[in-house]
């Protein structure tokens, strides 16, 4: 069996997205790894190319920034490094710059890739999420975070990243049948510096609007200010589990103050704390969106 990794990043140092501990987390996994490396204002490339493993493959790209509606720039880039990924391989593990597996997690995925390699009937691989926010001590836990996704596809020209490369989908838009794997992505991109994270999210809205619409939304989410205020969320709840090895150096640098009571509820209204404690003492999720057909 080969497995080829595949990822995305551009401007990684400016805003300081954990991409290194990312490609580490998965390299245990794969056979190899593609890192398609847009254009960027920084040292992006010098950084990627500093890991020095033999696995990985670099690839340049220029990003079309006028693919804006819905953040299709970021599904163009993606189906750029999967198809750089070799012919060869059984199966693809797409992860993206801000997420992480932790290494209690690799004989798991490898397991599951041995299990379903020759059962045509799976497409992918789905994993859980675990949502990062503010600090490494708490979990984003509303129903705003998305609790699944597909992580590991099979190899084939006929799938392709969807919409803003949250997810995939396969020819004439269909859903792909995955299998659900007891593993899970740890995802940072809501817990690092505030002054990083104003700047990425302020910078980032441009891949959805145009010019005088970001200008109006920036207005809107106050990201005109010099740092992101994390005390606008609806609910966190404390992590007391590990994190992976590769992120013991992020843990301990951070240098912020971010603190909520777990709990702590800023629900909008009453049906959105309803639903919110209907799925924290059931486990259900009353219309939650689903990118995959489970099997």
């Amino acid at each position: 069996m080969k497995v080829s990794g595949f990822t995305i990043v551009r401007n990684a140092v400016k805003y300081d997205y954990p991409v290194v501990e990312s490609i580490l987390s998965i390299l245990p996994v794969v056979d190899e790894m593609i890192v398609s490396v847009g254009d960027s204002e920084d040292e992006t490339l010098a950084l990627i190319e500093s890991i020095g493993d033999p696995k990985i493959k670099i690839i340049r790209s220029t990003w079309d920034d006028s693919l804006r509606e819905g953040g299709k720039v970021l599904a163009v880039e993606t189906n750029k490094a999967k198809a750089a990924a070799d012919p060869q391989s059984d199966w693809l593990f797409y992860i993206q710059a801000d997420e992480v597996v932790h290494e209690k997690y690799h004989h798991e995925i490898r397991q599951a890739m041995e299990q379903y390699r020759d059962d045509e009937r799976v497409d992918g691989l789905l994993f859980k999420y675990a949502h990062f926010y503010g600090s490494f001590r708490f979990l984003g836990d509303s129903r705003k975070w998305y609790h699944h996704e597909i992580r590991v596809i099979r190899n084939r020209p006929d799938i392709y990243s969807y919409r803003d490369a949250q997810g995939f989908r396969k020819q004439n838009d269909q859903k792909l049948r995955v299998k659900a794997i007891d593993a899970e992505i740890y995802h940072y991109g809501w817990v690092r510096n505030p002054v990083f994270m104003q700047l990425k999210n302020r910078d980032f809205g441009r891949l959805w609007r145009s010019d005088a619409e970001h200008e109006q939304w920036v207005d809107q989410q106050k990201l005109a200010k010099p740092a992101f205020d994390y005390s606008q969320i609806d609910s966190v709840s404390l992590f007391n589990g590990t994190h992976p090895v590769v992120m013991k150096g992020r843990v301990a640098a951070e240098n912020w103050a971010f603190s909520m009571e777990a709990g702590q509820k800023n629900f909008k209204d009453f049906k959105s704390r309803l639903l919110y404690w209907i799925q924290q003492y059931t486990g259900w999720q009353p219309f939650e969106y689903r990118n995959y057909i489970k099997i």
